[in-house]
């Protein structure tokens, strides 16, 4: 296991490897697949060269949390959250001797096999990010028309699906709903749609409740046994902006419980966000942390462990 200051960088399991992503690894296992979320941090596009302690854990359980939370909306990969070992040696070949590391334990989650949906599902509420961006030289955001005179952070009239290539290497692109329906035909395209917009709805107002706003969040969908179902992690601090109700104040950009105070101090380096990557100081990889189980705790009302 590749480790840097005692936090789980890389898992380097004796499993089949699937895909490897900027913060996720995820190999065969039988019939299944095994999801490891490590401590990896990326800005940029970049990796950076330090993982964030228990980043891992809190991205696995929130999934978790939401994907638990809105299965009467539509169907989730999820077959196990691991919880402790027993939940994966089980998964082990009959007669086997091996075990898998502890470190697994609620950073994972064993997931079914899908047929990936190239495209990330992205609903925004409020203005912000390169959506104001782009509204305050075009009024609209990705395509989309919106009234005049609306302010950076400022809840939309409603919610906006804004769907966007899902690229391998290199940025995302703006989808159209026309582009999307060539793409998935007409009835996939518009059931995406509508579970997403009904995914965000229910979650914004069981966020509303634990003080959080949320501005906007990206889902991944997949096919399997011929069903839509969603997948890779849902409505974590990584692929939503949230926001503190109390300290909300349209007009500006607001804080996130994200990763943002990386962004901010590597915008203070001059690097030129090519790789390599600075290593990030102490303080700002201690209060990252930080914000990640501020996030996890407020959200599910649980201690993360």
């Amino acid at each position: 296991m590749g480790q840097q200051t005692g936090v789980l960088l890389k898992s380097e399991l004796d499993l089949p490897a699937f895909i490897s992503g900027k913060v996720r690894d995820t190999y065969l296992l039988g019939d299944h697949l095994l999801i490891v979320v490590t401590d990896r941090i990326s800005a940029f596009d970049v990796i950076l060269p330090c993982g964030i302690p228990n980043k891992g854990k809190v991205l696995n359980q929130i999934s978790g949390f939401w994907f638990d939370k809105t299965k009467h909306i539509v169907t989730n990969h999820v077959v196990e959250m691991v919880t402790t070992k027993t939940d994966l040696n089980k998964y082990l070949p009959k007669g086997s001797k091996k075990e898998f590391p502890g470190y697994l334990v609620d950073r994972s989650m064993v997931v079914k096999k899908a047929r990936r949906l190239s495209v990330e599902c992205v609903v925004r509420g409020y203005l912000a990010g390169s959506g104001w961006s782009e509204y305050k030289k075009q009024g609209t955001v990705c395509g989309v028309n919106l009234p005049k005179g609306l302010v950076e952070s400022q809840k939309l009239p409603e919610p906006i699906f804004t769907p966007t290539t899902k690229a391998d290497a290199g940025h995302d692109m703006p989808m159209t709903m026309a582009e999307m329906c060539s793409l998935f035909g007409n009835e996939l395209a518009g059931k995406l749609k509508e579970t997403c917009l009904k995914v965000y709805d229910y979650a914004r107002d069981c966020a509303a409740t634990r003080g959080f706003i949320i501005a906007d969040t990206k889902m991944e969908f997949g096919i399997a046994d011929g069903n839509l179902i969603i997948i890779d992690e849902l409505l974590t601090p990584d692929s939503s902006r949230f926001w503190d109700t109390e300290r909300y104040k349209p007009g500006q950009a607001q804080d996130s419980f994200d990763k943002q105070p990386v962004r901010d101090w590597l915008e203070t380096t001059g690097w030129n966000k090519a790789p390599p990557a600075p290593m990030l100081p102490s303080d700002v990889i201690e209060s990252t942390s930080k914000r990640y189980a501020t996030a996890f705790e407020r959200l599910t009302g649980q201690k993360l462990k």
